[in-house]
């Protein structure tokens, strides 16, 4: 483990020790609730909280398997508190129209398309190859998506559309991921995850909206439909 993290365990077993009042061996799952008592009362969020008891558990589990400590581990995993999942953000119907107005580049508008209409993340769209795509049946492969695994997801017209636009201009290559880089030293080289988030945050700053492709890919489900330039 890095130092900083070496740190923080050392830091969360001390502020533990500290607090109780018997000898470390003899606590039970029920002085681990009061400890987490005493946490929330410091107003302490969950995921801080749980960081605390990962530090205990694992010190009770070096005292178990490597001091040879006959005891159970009083940190249950089920103690773990529950990490509220924060809503998805999406953009207004009217703003996904207006960011559209200032995407120019056959490229670009395919990119975020695609995000927009399949709910594809960057890293999905980065990859994507020209053998993923089967115009015939309206679908995408992902390949290798979240959680290393692979799906099909259809693709709507109007984002067809923008892709086909899009490849009736790429350049002539043996490349076969779809997005190219279009200038520079790295011209005709696949457009790697980064390069496409500094796209979007160039379109985001000229149309004065907080736009992002994790934002773009939350839409999915919209009914809008961006034609602005497509």
């Amino acid at each position: 483990m890095s130092a900083h993290t070496v740190r923080n365990y050392l830091h969360r077993l001390q502020r533990f020790v500290i607090w109780v009042t018997i000898p470390v061996e003899e606590v039970s799952s029920a002085d681990i609730k009061r400890y987490i008592d005493t946490l929330l009362e410091k107003r302490l969020t969950a995921q801080t909280i749980n960081g605390h008891l990962i530090a205990v558990r694992s010190f009770y589990g070096y005292l178990i398997e490597e001091e040879d400590i006959h005891l159970e581990n009083p940190v249950i995993r089920k103690m773990a508190l529950r990490i509220p999942s924060p809503l998805p953000q999406h953009l207004q119907d009217r703003d996904v129209v207006r960011f559209f107005e200032y995407v120019r580049k056959p490229r670009d508008i395919a990119l975020f398309m695609l995000m927009l209409r399949c709910g594809l993340r960057v890293e999905e769209v980065a990859h994507l190859t020209l053998g993923d795509i089967d115009y015939s049946r309206s679908q995408i492969m992902v390949k290798c998506g979240k959680g290393n695994k692979d799906r099909v997801v259809y693709i709507s017209n109007d984002a067809a559309s923008a892709l086909a636009k899009y490849l009736r201009k790429r350049p002539v290559t043996k490349e076969q991921k779809i997005f190219l880089v279009e200038k520079g030293v790295c011209r005709g080289q696949p457009i790697s995850v980064r390069g496409i988030q500094k796209r979007i945050e160039y379109y985001s700053r000229k149309s004065g909206l907080k736009v992002s492709c994790h934002k773009l890919r939350h839409n999915a489900d919209s009914r809008i439909m961006p034609t602005c330039h497509i």
